[in-house]
């Protein structure tokens, strides 16, 4: 199986064969923590990165692997190590970059817990995070300095579905010799593939719509194997000797795949978070139906948000794929299969309204989540995005008047109809 073939048959083959032992097509659940060795000559040249293979389940196992082999391929990257939710994979990305008194540059338009993560968490380990409109390029230049290690954001934004001109940005970061990460999770590779685009590293939570049916937490790395680590001396992890593995160079040693092994040999290692093989399970049988899903996600969420847009009770639709929409022509130029399904609109009447016809849905499930096959809602101002002052909150695409929509695959009419009840009452 080779990146050659196509979407949909990369997102049910690849990284799955049947297996040796059983015959078995699906993938088993390898639920196993360990696994034997040869002899003590093998075990010895595992320890020391000299084989591939498997050891601990900390570490690796073939459930896993077989789900970081398929992503890879989706997403066009050499390699991709998975763990336990999107948040480690945000950790994960930035651990063999980073060192005290670095940097990174991320986007306004991002997350509210992934601003938290990087406005307060991450400064325990000594790092810390500068926010801009990650549209404007010449922001984006002033902030890097000499202690910038990378520029962060994400392909389709949350709460508002705000998309970035990723290959604009990938310039921004080639020109500083910095990596691009990119978080993909709303777009999927269906929609979008950033590493075709200048990303050096691609992220997701996983738990959203590549298993797409509300029942793991995941996260994955997606490594594109094209940066140059050992270009300068910013990358000491995978450019400078690692002591633990008697002074082995990741980069001269792994190439291409420097980033993966570092990850899964220090990363995964050291941190812990590791996914479990029967979410990877889960996982590998979500993304099988990844394009079926994707389109009608989107489909649904273009018939949607052009209703809202009409409706008088709604003050605005946050929608790239509307043609009033201020980021139309990038959707069209960058997504140009659709802008992804999760978008916001303000409501009139502001936060007390917001939250009444969040209340009054039926339909629509009121959960902290996106990308399931159920349409979701949420108020964001209130939920997911409180930690932040108001004026975090507007800069996010997360006002008080704001309410922001997942869009299922379920019958668009039904969805306009309960939207259409909620709004009656919420602006009565």
């Amino acid at each position: 199986m080779t990146q050659d073939h196509g979407f949909d048959t990369l997102a049910i083959h690849a990284g799955a064969a049947a297996d040796p032992a059983t015959g078995a097509r699906q993938v088993p659940i390898y639920q196993t923590t360990a696994y034997a060795f040869r002899d003590a000559e093998h075990a010895a040249r595992l320890f020391n990165l000299q084989e591939v293979g498997f050891i601990y389940s900390r570490l690796t196992n073939p459930t896993v692997a077989a789900l970081q082999s398929r992503i890879a391929a989706l997403e066009g990257g050499a390699g991709a190590v998975c763990c336990s939710s999107g948040h480690a994979a945000q950790i994960m990305a930035l651990f063999s970059l980073m060192e005290p008194g670095r940097n990174i540059v991320a986007s306004t338009r991002l997350y509210g817990g992934t601003i938290t993560q990087f406005s307060h968490t991450i400064r325990r380990f000594g790092w810390s995070a500068r926010f801009v409109d990650i549209d404007d390029a010449d922001a984006l230049r002033a902030a890097i300095d000499g202690d910038t290690r990378a520029i962060f954001c994400e392909s389709i934004g949350n709460p508002g579905g705000h998309v970035t001109d990723i290959s604009a940005v990938a310039a921004v970061a080639d020109a500083a010799g910095i990596p691009l990460i990119v978080d993909n999770t709303l777009a999927t590779p269906y929609l979008c593939r950033p590493i075709e685009m200048g990303a050096t590293l691609v992220v997701h939570s996983l738990t959203k719509y590549m298993t797409g049916n509300g029942t793991v937490t995941g996260g994955v790395v997606v490594d594109s194997g094209r940066f140059d680590w050992s270009a300068s001396d910013k990358f000491p992890s995978l450019s400078a000797p690692e002591p633990a593995y008697h002074g082995l160079k990741f980069h001269e040693t792994f190439g291409a795949l420097a980033f993966t092994f570092h990850g899964i040999a220090i990363g995964l290692r050291d941190l812990g978070m590791t996914m479990n093989p029967q979410g990877a399970h889960y996982t590998l049988m979500g993304i099988e139906t990844l394009a079926l899903r994707m389109e009608r996600h989107v489909a649904n969420a273009q018939m949607v948000a052009e209703w809202l847009q009409a409706d008088p009770r709604v003050d605005g639709v946050t929608y790239a794929g509307l043609k009033t929409s201020p980021s139309n022509a990038t959707a069209q130029r960058c997504y140009p299969k659709g802008a992804g399904a999760l978008f916001t609109f303000a409501i009139k009447g502001g936060y007390a309204a917001a939250v009444k016809l969040v209340d009054a849905l039926q339909l629509f499930s009121h959960v902290a989540n996106l990308g399931d096959a159920r349409s979701l809602v949420i108020h964001s101002a209130s939920t997911t995005h409180r930690q932040l002052t108001e004026d975090q909150q507007r800069a996010a695409g997360a006002g008080p008047e704001v309410v922001r929509l997942s869009i299922g695959i379920e019958d668009p009419d039904d969805l306009i109809a309960d939207l259409d009840q909620a709004l009656a009452k919420a602006t009565a």
